[in-house]
């Protein structure tokens, strides 16, 4: 048994054509969903980059191992399931994004090929400034640089479909069982796509007006930091919407370039394939843009699984990114162990709850987010806002678009969520450690007074981006 791992950046879950009439123009995706596992309420364990790619090569949660914020990136300390497979005589590679501390430390991997990994080894440093929020003026850009034609990004993709496929076709490929992390940047800003993609698209049919942001403190405190939303019009959003679905027919393109590679190496019979998303995007929904807030549109992902002994279907129960390290050990073999999921191959675990957290920029108390089915199949969604900011409760059967906030009118329901959560950790002293071990790391940076002090910037730079 081998493993291809797949992942995009910010693609959101209706974004996949299969999944949603929301979707782009994805055959490639839309084919490998065909002959696999769907999990239709897949979740990421953190709603941005860093901290989500950490607990994904962890198997556990952010507050399991305090990879909080942008500013504190994975640097191998805790076992990942690379070292896992790695231990156990199997050959493990990264090709593209890691998103970690450095190249340099052992992450798990025989070799990093074409890695990008944080800015400077430090990552986003104004993540760390939470208590006050700043400002925040990098966001004008996002609306700025729309349309078509040639990023770093894009290009930087096409360069790790040409590593990929290299190196699926290297004869040593047959000689012991691997795995093999593939990571792309697009669909991510800057949402300016090729043309032959964005074509495919009218930006008329996507035009539409800014939406409120919900009456809620913290949520206004985000929107406030994130302002992306003013420096659009009706048409540069839809302009936006466009480029954001061109990117993911763009990198559809490239995951099928890579499933072909695969299939013409004669191994795709023996190879498990994962293919998913480390977040989500709002654009636009709710007044948000990017990713940041604990609407599903942020958190929930696409999570496809097929190959060897996965029989095709999907399933409604809620599901970890978390869960793809156990699935990665348990199917070559090796024990999952120290692992906070549980196997996707595995039988789905009753009234289950996934998490989700945020510690990050722009907010200034820790957010949980609890996932779970009820007996009778609701869908619940209870998010947690630390220091005493009001919850919020949605019924996600009954109002899959999050309008109708239940956790005044469902007192049960609310009681049940609370219970539920604090049996997995407690989100208040969670909330003050993640504070306690940035400020620990502001200090080490010169203080809040330095960082504010560094040029912004509101995405990591590659070449041409």
């Amino acid at each position: 048994m081998n493993t291809l791992f797949l992942m995009v950046d910010e693609m959101a879950w209706w974004a996949v054509g299969s999944a949603s009439s929301l979707g782009a123009k994805t055959p490639n995706i839309d084919a490998l969903a065909a002959r696999g596992m769907v999990f239709d309420a897949a979740y990421t364990p953190s709603p941005i980059c860093v901290p989500a790619r950490a607990a994904i090569a962890t198997g556990r949660d952010v507050h399991e191992t305090g990879y909080w914020s942008s500013a504190e990136p994975y640097d191998g300390a805790v076992p990942s399931w690379g070292h896992r497979l790695r231990e156990g005589g199997v050959e493990v590679v990264s090709i593209g994004k890691l998103h970690y501390r450095d190249e340099r430390d052992d992450s798990g991997f025989d070799r990093q090929i074409q890695p990008l990994h944080v800015h400077e080894g430090k990552g986003w440093l104004l993540g760390l400034v939470r208590r006050p929020v700043p400002r925040y003026d990098a966001t004008a850009g996002l609306a700025e640089e729309l349309g078509a034609g040639w990023t770093g990004y894009t290009r930087y993709d096409l360069g790790v479909t040409e590593a990929a496929c290299a190196w699926l076709a290297e004869p040593e490929r047959a000689q012991r069982p691997w795995a093999a992390f593939v990571s792309y940047l697009s669909p991510h800003y800057p949402l300016i796509a090729p043309e032959e993609f964005l074509s495919l698209y009218d930006p008329a049919d996507y035009a539409r007006p800014a939406e409120p942001v919900p009456d809620h403190p913290i949520l206004r405190e985000i929107a406030g930091f994130f302002a992306h939303d003013r420096h659009f019009t009706d048409d540069t959003r839809g302009l936006a919407h466009a480029a954001y679905r061109a990117l993911c027919s763009f990198v559809d393109a490239e995951v099928g370039k890579v499933l072909a590679a695969l299939e013409a190496s004669g191994q795709a019979d023996d190879t498990l394939v994962i293919f998913t998303s480390d977040h989500g995007d709002m654009m636009g929904e709710k007044g948000f843009w990017t990713k940041s807030v604990m609407y599903d549109s942020a958190t929930r992902v696409p999570l496809i699984v097929a190959g060897p002994g996965v029989a095709p279907g999907r399933r409604a129960d809620p599901v970890s990114l978390i869960d793809i390290a156990p699935t990665i050990a348990g199917a070559m073999g090796q024990s999952s162990k120290g692992f906070s999921g549980r196997s996707l191959l595995a039988a789905p675990e009753p009234g289950r709850s996934v998490l989700s957290e945020y510690h990050d920029g722009g907010c200034s108390v820790g957010m949980t987010m609890l996932r779970w089915q009820a007996p009778d199949g609701t869908q619940w969604k209870f998010v947690h806002y630390a220091e005493g900011h009001p919850p919020q409760l949605f019924d996600l059967t009954a109002d899959p678009g999050e309008t109708t906030d239940l956790a005044t009118a469902r007192p049960d329901i609310r009681a049940e969520a609370e219970a539920r959560l604090t049996a997995i950790m407690d989100p208040e002293a969670i909330n003050a450690r993640a504070h306690a071990d940035q400020a620990r790391k502001m200090a080490e940076q010169g203080g809040r007074a330095a960082i504010l002090g560094i040029p912004q910037w509101n995405f990591t730079k590659v070449a041409d981006s």
